[in-house]
């Protein structure tokens, strides 16, 4: 199942070679278009809404006095990939326990990770929770799509020099971590650990690989039981996947998949996905354990067949 929204249906309403020539033009960039407004909002149903929007949009707009559709598109998208981002923001200050991003199957849908890396993985977009809607929208285009500040600055409608602050900053509010180099070998070995560890009920283990303050962030959303809270220390997060594997995931089958760019667990519980497991690994320590069960966050990961 792809992540990215399906193609929209031919416009009746258009002459049908301009309609056609349209629908090329908005498809070409489409990859890109989603790229930008997942980064931005960690939700791909709230992409997809910002996708559509540019592409009403686009229907809408005089295209002859268009002279480069791939940079009208990126801009629409990227100048309503900010609005969404401050509404968003204002929702999840609700939000009942951790917010977690939304994590899309990037071997189901490589256009997603078909650029950099950047501002991809679930560590970093929660991160990026840190930045401004304004701040975020300059990082996303800088490090992830490599725009020149210049570029960056027409898009946002920003002076060039307040395009290089604003990207100055928002690498300071992240701090060093895009430094730090991931190795894909390095979640696959460490996940594999803690499913067997799980398996044998000897999660201490696992413990060596744990950083002395490690954290589990558990996002259930208020659709299903689930900590409100994150639960920080070796003893807090051992006793906490102890009694999760226990209870609820001990009779369910675990398969490995691919989460923003990097290796997962899904954890399947009467054909359906239950739980997704994703590490954050820093120097071969697992700093962070993100767990999404919230089902609304799941519905990509569906067991084939």
């Amino acid at each position: 199942m792809t992540s990215r929204p399906t193609a929209p249906e031919r416009p009746g309403t258009l002459d049908e070679t301009e309609g056609a020539g349209a629908l090329d033009a908005f498809l070409a960039v489409r990859p890109q278009l989603f790229g930008i407004a997942y980064r931005m909002l960690g939700s791909v149903a709230e992409a997809e809404d910002v996708v559509q929007e540019s592409w009403v949009r686009w229907q809408g707009t005089d295209r002859d006095a268009v002279r480069n559709p791939a940079a009208f598109l990126t801009t629409v998208t990227t100048r309503l990939a900010v609005n969404a981002a401050t509404s968003a923001r204002a929702r999840r200050e609700t939000y009942v326990g951790p917010w977690l991003p939304e994590p899309v199957d990037t071997s189901d849908d490589p256009a997603l990770g078909a650029e950099r890396a950047e501002a991809l993985e679930l560590a970093t977009l929660l991160l990026m929770e840190r930045l401004t809607p304004l701040e975020r929208a300059v990082y996303v285009l800088r490090e992830a799509f490599g725009y020149p500040h210049r570029r960056v600055a027409e898009i946002l409608d920003l002076s060039e020099a307040n395009a290089r602050q604003l990207a100055r900053r928002a690498r300071e509010r992240l701090g060093t971590r895009e430094a730090v180099p991931v190795d894909p070998g390095e979640h696959r070995r460490l996940l594999d650990e803690f499913v067997a560890a799980a398996h044998e009920g000897d999660l201490a283990r696992f413990e060596r690989y744990l950083a002395d303050d490690v954290v589990a962030r558990p996002d259930g959303g208020g659709r299903v039981h689930a900590a409100r809270v994150e639960l920080v220390g070796l003893e807090r997060v051992s006793l906490f996947f102890d009694n999760v594997w226990r209870k609820y995931w001990n009779a369910g089958q675990v398969r490995a998949v691919e989460a923003n760019g990097l290796p997962a667990i899904v954890v399947d519980r009467d054909g359906a996905p239950f739980a997704l497991v994703a590490l954050d690994v820093v120097g071969g320590r697992v700093e962070h354990v993100y767990v999404q069960v919230n089902p609304d966050k799941l519905t990509h990961y569906a067991a084939a067949g």
